[in-house]
C-alpha cells in the first residue's frame, strides 16, 4: 500500500529491476515530468529553466524516484548525466503514463467544452462594442466560462453577410436599418434616442425649445460609424434643414473633444453620451423637439439555423439582461 506524495497523486507501477524478482514502487506525476525533462534534456540546469523551477526541486525529485524505484536512473559525471539503461527502460513507461494522463485530462475538457456549447462566433458593430458589448460579454463569460468567444467587429452590412453565410452565430449591432430581414432574425436589446451634445457655456444650453432649425445654424460634428451619418443626414433633410458638416470622424471620444472645446454640436445616440471628454471638459445634453428616430441595438442570427447552445445562451443572458434594465 503506498500513500500519495504530495504532489497529491500516486502511481504504482510493478517493475523487474535487478535488484528486486517484483517490486511495487509509488512516485508521483511531478516526479515523473522532471524525470523526463532531465532525460530530454540531458542536464539538470538546462531541465530546471525548461520547467520554470529551481534545481534542487528537480534533483530532490530524481533522488526520490530512484529511491523509489530501487534503480539509478543516471550517472552522474562533471558536464552532466547520463541516462542509464534502467533510465532508458523507465522512460518509456514514464512517457506512456504521462500521455495517458494527458488524454484523460483532455476528454474530460472536451466534455465539459460541449457541455456548454464549445464555441461562439460573434459580431459586433463599432458604436455597439463599446458601450453594450462590454457588459453584456462580461456576464456571459460568468455563466459560460468554458466557451471560447471568438469576436469580430466590422460593418452591419458585412456581418449581415457572415450571418447568411454560417460565419457568425449572433451579432450584437444596430438593427434599426437592419438590410435582409427575410433572412435575418432580430431581437432587441436596447433602444437610444438621439439628442443634441452641447458645449458647456453654449446659448442652446439655456433654451427651453431646441428646433431643427437651430441645430442647421451650427457647425456639425459627423460621427461615421453604423450609419450614423447616414440616418443624421436622413433626419435633418426630411425636416428641411441643410447642416454644415465641420468635421467627420469615426472616433466617438473625437467627438467628445470637439463638441467640449466649441467645433461644433453633435446629434447622437443617447447610449454614447457620456457629461465628459478625455481632456476633462463638460458636455451638454439636450433634447431636440420633432420627431427623432431612435437606434435600436439587438441581437441578430440567420433564421432557420440550428443555434449552438452557446449561441441560445448568448441570447438568454441578453434578454436577461435587457429585463433587468426594463425593471
Amino acid at each position: 500500500m503506498s500513500v500519495p506524495s504530495k504532489a497529491g497523486i500516486a502511481i504504482h507501477l510493478a517493475i523487474t529491476p535487478s535488484s528486486c524478482v517484483s517490486c511495487v514502487m509509488a512516485f508521483t506525476l511531478r516526479q515523473l515530468q522532471y524525470f523526463v525533462g532531465v532525460a530530454e534534456q540531458g542536464s539538470i540546469t538546462r531541465a530546471a529553466q525548461n520547467l520554470s523551477i529551481s534545481q534542487s526541486s528537480i534533483t530532490e525529485a530524481i533522488k526520490e524516484l530512484e529511491t523509489d524505484l530501487g534503480v539509478e536512473l543516471f550517472e552522474r559525471h562533471p558536464r552532466g548525466l547520463h541516462i542509464t539503461h534502467n533510465g532508458h527502460q523507465f522512460l518509456r513507461h514514464a512517457t506512456k503514463i504521462l500521455a495517458g494522463v494527458s488524454d484523460a485530462r483532455r476528454s474530460f475538457s472536451q466534455e465539459r467544452v460541449e457541455r456548454t456549447g464549445g464555441k461562439l462566433n460573434l459580431g459586433v458593430t463599432s458604436l455597439v462594442a463599446g458601450y453594450v458589448l462590454s457588459d453584456l460579454l462580461a456576464r456571459y463569460r460568468r455563466a459560460c466560462p468554458e466557451v471560447e468567444v471568438s469576436a469580430i467587429e466590422d460593418n452591419g452590412s458585412y456581418l449581415e453577410h457572415l450571418l447568411v453565410g454560417g460565419e457568425l452565430d449572433v451579432a450584437v449591432m444596430v438593427i434599426s436599418n437592419l438590410r435582409d430581414r427575410m433572412a435575418l432574425q432580430a431581437e432587441i436589446i436596447e433602444t437610444s434616442a438621439y439628442r443634441l451634445w452641447l458645449p458647456l457655456g453654449h446659448p442652446l444650453v439655456s433654451a427651453d425649445i431646441i428646433s431643427v432649425a437651430d441645430i442647421a445654424k451650427e457647425p456639425l460634428i459627423m460621427l461615421t460609424v453604423d450609419e450614423i451619418e447616414e440616418n443624421t443626414g436622413k433626419l435633418l433633410t426630411a425636416l428641411g434643414a441643410r447642416p454644415h458638416v465641420a468635421f467627420r470622424t469615426r472616433s466617438v471620444e473625437a467627438v467628445r473633444s470637439l463638441v467640449a472645446t466649441g467645433a461644433g454640436i453633435a446629434l447622437l445616440p443617447d447610449l454614447v453620451y457620456r457629461p465628459w471628454s478625455l481632456e476633462g471638459d463638460r458636455i451638454e445634453s439636450r433634447d431636440v423637439s420633432g420627431a427623432l428616430p431612435v437606434v435600436q441595438v439587438g441581437m441578430v442570427w440567420r433564421k432557420g439555423s440550428g443555434l449552438p447552445q452557446s449561441a441560445k445562451d448568448f441570447i438568454g443572458v441578453a434578454e436577461a439582461l435587457r429585463s433587468g434594465r426594463s425593471r
